[in-house]
């Protein structure tokens, strides 16, 4: 059974508030047999919800023999055990549903990690939920023999211990990893990176699979990507860049997560150009692109370098709907990853970015250097190239810090000029 409360602040859609949690939980493999909607001007102490709600609700847990509630809120420790004690049946909330699908999707040891330790965050402060009897063991009554014997300590207490030290090993493991993600994005940063971002289930990873050969896993669920992907994106003959596809946002994402995701979402942090791929098709479109940028922000994100690209047109069925987008989101770029519509304004707005990064400029080159003829071939885009006895006169459009790395080369490589 689906449940929101919905507080006058509320970022939901306004016909349908339930959307979003309806496909965490198909997501997630439950079977939705019921939905109700709570409306408070104030969030209940005890329960979230009054009283009142919270018995009519469980009547309908009874006649439809639910197993299981979700709320599309986040729930304290003792309004979950609260909740549970009047409705007989598992609570869990919307962090907990979320952390359930990352858990399922993890497939490498990172990001396995990572959801172990979003995992224990969320459940520490509710192991006291978990142990209503406290039960004391390790004292003299319990006859643990000499080095146990004393007042003892509740199961509480040990779990707590047990948590706190294995969320201390997996953040010295992920700080490990961190270290080691951030030596890899700092060794690509010497190629121009594109990186796609937003909302889970946009399309980013059929995105990637139209521009480039990366054969991305892609499905029509939430968060069938938690891991980055980094493939080479051939944008024209003499010009490609790197392309990464990382993990989708979600409006109201789990601070802890975040946190765990730090790493795999260095990639963002670090990117020359971010694509923010949104589903135009999604009746909450606005919703989920405005959830993005709080996201970006808080991750300090440089919002000039963003360019919005608006996914899966060919779903769009209201004919009305389209032409709204397109005066709302003027800047942004229309496309379909399916059907490749759009694909050529998005490489020619990339192209442009790239350019705005680069300069102009003519080089003379000794062209028995085959390191060097083959590090313009690879990283300029070619205008022009001229042969003399002694060397190659070529006119480029480079970027600036492929430029500065041609000093290496020495007298092989001399720029005669650059200007913007």
């Amino acid at each position: 059974m689906l449940v929101a409360a919905l507080l006058p602040n509320s970022e939901v859609h306004p016909y349908d508030p339930l959307i979003e949690l309806r496909s965490l939980a198909k997501t997630a493999g439950a079977l939705v047999v019921d939905e109700i909607i709570a409306k408070r001007r104030v969030i209940h102490p005890g329960l979230y919800i009054g009283k009142g709600k919270a018995t009519q609700i469980a009547e309908r847990v009874e006649q439809n023999e639910v197993e299981c509630v979700i709320f599309d809120n986040d729930l304290a420790p003792g309004q979950i055990r609260e909740l549970e004690r009047i409705f007989e049946c598992k609570v869990i909330d919307r962090s907990e549903l979320i952390l359930d699908i990352f858990a399922t999707h993890a497939q490498t040891s990172q990001s396995r990690l990572q959801v172990e330790l979003a995992q224990l965050e969320y459940t520490y402060p509710r192991l006291s939920g978990m142990w209503t009897h406290l039960d004391r063991h390790g004292g003299a009554s319990a006859g643990g023999g000499m080095g146990t014997r004393g007042p003892g300590e509740r199961q509480i207490e040990t779990d707590r211990r047990i948590v706190q030290k294995r969320v201390s090993y997996l953040k010295g493991k992920l700080e490990a990893i961190d270290k080691r993600k951030l030596r890899e994005v700092k060794t690509r940063q010497k190629s121009y990176c594109v990186c796609l971002v937003g909302y889970t289930n946009a399309g980013k990873s059929t995105m990637m699979n139209l521009l480039t050969d990366a054969e991305t896993f892609a499905a029509d669920q939430l968060f069938a990507t938690l891991e980055t992907k980094t493939r080479k994106w051939n944008i024209s003959q003499n010009q490609s860049v790197l392309l990464s596809d990382t993990v989708g946002f979600v409006r109201d994402l789990p601070h802890h997560l975040v946190a765990s995701f730090r790493a795999t979402l260095e990639e963002a942090i670090h990117a020359d150009l971010l694509l923010h791929v949104a589903d135009a098709s999604h009746p909450c479109v606005s919703q989920q692109i405005t959830a993005v940028e709080n996201v970006l922000e808080e991750l300090g994100c440089d919002n000039s370098k963003v360019q919005l690209v608006l996914n899966k047109i060919d779903q769009i069925n209201d004919p009305t709907v389209y032409p709204i987008l397109q005066g709302q989101y003027a800047k942004g770029i229309f496309v379909s990853a399916v059907t490749g519509q759009g694909a050529s304004e998005l490489i020619e707005s990339v192209t442009t970015n790239l350019e705005c990064d680069s300069l102009h400029a003519e080089l003379r080159v000794n062209f028995r250097n085959g390191k060097a003829m083959g590090f313009v071939a690879q990283h300029a885009n070619v205008k022009s190239q001229e042969y003399d006895e002694d060397a190659v006169n070529i006119k480029v459009i480079m970027p600036k810090d492929k430029l500065r790395e041609l000093q290496h080369f020495g007298e092989d490589v001399e720029i005669i000029g650059n200007r913007d």
